[in-house]
């Protein structure tokens, strides 16, 4: 089912909170954007949001004789969806599952979707190093992995959990293709100045300090958590964050 997908990239975060799903939905939009043919993947099974964040919850899954048919943003299928999202009642509803099922879900995920042609896979990841990773990356040892991008925000507590998923990398052999500092300051929206509530800097010089490469630096937009569906880069083309999506795309496409 990924003999047709070029580029497979994860996207990791060692502490629950960080923006982790906001960024990896703006990142596939600002690919689709950009012409590339794109699929997300939200294996997030106890908390899936990107259903909500790209205003698809009413939409299901169906089954074809291939697999699962993903769900698509628009008419033009340039951006495939699939998330354990489609299959429950509501978004209240809990997944209460052990291991093992989840780890049977997450390999489903991976082998019984249709994606068709793809420039890019992006594969939202839960919080951790949890089972839902480690079966991700024995499903894709045979399939070309491009490598992850780990989100943090500023702050101390949530760079120390990156340390681990820097470790966690390392030890299972996924390339690192870089940083994104989440929340990093608040940008007010009716005078665009800049204030650090969270600090500033802590992804960066993890980075340095890792020698692995800094992506860019978002700040907190109100507006941007306003665009359900959409794309920071055609809605709000002038903003902080529409440019930094746009670097971060031109970087993963230098990269990969």
């Amino acid at each position: 089912m990924l003999d047709d997908v070029k580029h497979i990239i994860l996207v990791l975060s060692g502490k629950g909170g960080v923006g982790k799903s906001t960024v990896s939905t703006q990142l596939a939009l600002t690919m689709k954007e950009k012409g590339h043919k794109v699929g997300l993947l939200d294996i997030d099974l106890c908390g899936p949001s990107v259903p909500y964040l790209l205003q698809l919850e009413s939409h299901d899954v169906h089954q074809a004789d291939g697999g699962w048919v993903p769900v698509y943003t628009d008419e033009s299928q340039s951006l495939a969806v699939m998330s354990i999202g489609f299959l429950l009642n509501d978004r209240n509803t809990a997944v209460v599952w052990r291991g093992p099922k989840k780890t049977a879900m997450v390999k489903q995920f991976l082998t019984d979707v249709c994606w068709g042609n793809l420039d890019y896979l992006i594969i939202d990841t839960p919080p951790g190093t949890s089972d839902e990773h480690i079966t991700v990356m024995e499903n894709l040892k045979s399939v070309k992995l491009d490598g992850a991008i780990i989100v943090t925000t500023p702050q101390q507590v949530s760079t120390e959990d990156v340390r681990k998923e820097i470790t966690f990398c390392k030890k299972t052999g996924i390339p690192i293709l870089g940083i994104i500092e989440n929340m990093s300051g608040f940008v007010c929206p009716h005078c665009s100045d800049c204030t650090n509530i969270f600090s500033k800097g802590g992804g960066e010089s993890l980075s340095e300090m890792n020698k692995i490469p800094f992506l860019g630096t978002l700040p907190i937009d109100p507006r941007i958590g306003q665009l359900l569906g959409k794309a920071c880069v055609k809605e709000l083309p002038d903003s902080t964050s529409a440019k930094v999506f746009c670097e971060i795309v031109k970087q993963i496409s230098e990269t990969t």
